[in-house]
């Protein structure tokens, strides 16, 4: 089954020029959209399984149109394809749902790997910014934050495997990683943590590495 992408990008020849990247790799490019009003519109008619987003957009900038898609379609993974490699940049986009991050200097096949890996939920970081992600996460686990009881009578039971997955997300591990140290598939992985997410009715990765922080597993 091919994945659907969308490019958004304000400049017609960078957006081209990766819309034409991915159909040649196989990738179906469902849409294209060059504002964020107009990128809003698209991807909510177009349904597609992998957002390549630049943050940079008239009309709306890329955060806002990441907080409303992801809003609109939870299962939507977002990609920034941005020039900013700005850490307040980087953790707004994380804050707005984005899967993964990925500097304009990155070559095609990094690309590639990218929007193949983002499909399969796994956070794709350019080299470097993984950590800081990691560590942001872990100061907005120190803030109190607006939740069900979770530890009470009536707390979601996971098993020991999704406890196990979810301690390995809360180090920074990928689903790559997590299948090879557990010796299972990425499939597997995969199942677990949307498992895990919906039993503790948590809505993306970062609200489940924050839980797991919060918990303490990611010390274990």
């Amino acid at each position: 089954m091919s994945i659907k992408v969308m490019v958004v990008d304000d400049h017609p020849m960078w957006r081209d020029a990766v819309a034409r990247d991915l159909a040649e790799a196989g990738f179906e490019v469902v849409a294209t959209a060059g504002d964020g009003d107009q990128a809003v519109r698209r991807a909510k008619a177009a349904a597609p399984d992998v957002l390549v987003l630049d943050l940079n957009l008239p009309a709306r900038p890329g955060v806002q149109v990441c907080k409303e898609l992801v809003g609109h379609n939870p299962a939507l993974r977002v990609l920034v394809l941005s020039a900013s490699g700005e850490h307040a940049d980087v953790l707004e986009a994380v804050k707005s749902g984005a899967t993964g991050y990925l500097l304009k200097s990155a070559s095609t096949e990094e690309l590639l790997d990218a929007v193949r890996r983002t499909a399969v939920g796994d956070p794709v970081f350019t080299p470097g910014l993984a950590g800081l992600v990691l560590g942001e996460y872990r100061r907005l686990a120190s803030e109190p934050a607006p939740a069900a009881d979770a530890d009470g009578p009536d707390a979601p039971r996971l098993t020991d495997r999704e406890t196990e997955v979810l301690r390995l997300v809360a180090k920074g591990l990928s689903y790559k990683q997590i299948a090879e140290r557990l010796v299972i598939s990425h499939r597997t992985v995969q199942n677990h943590v949307q498992n895990t997410l919906g039993k503790l009715q948590l809505h993306n990765r970062v609200e489940l590495v924050r839980y797991a922080i919060e918990r303490g597993l990611d010390d274990e």
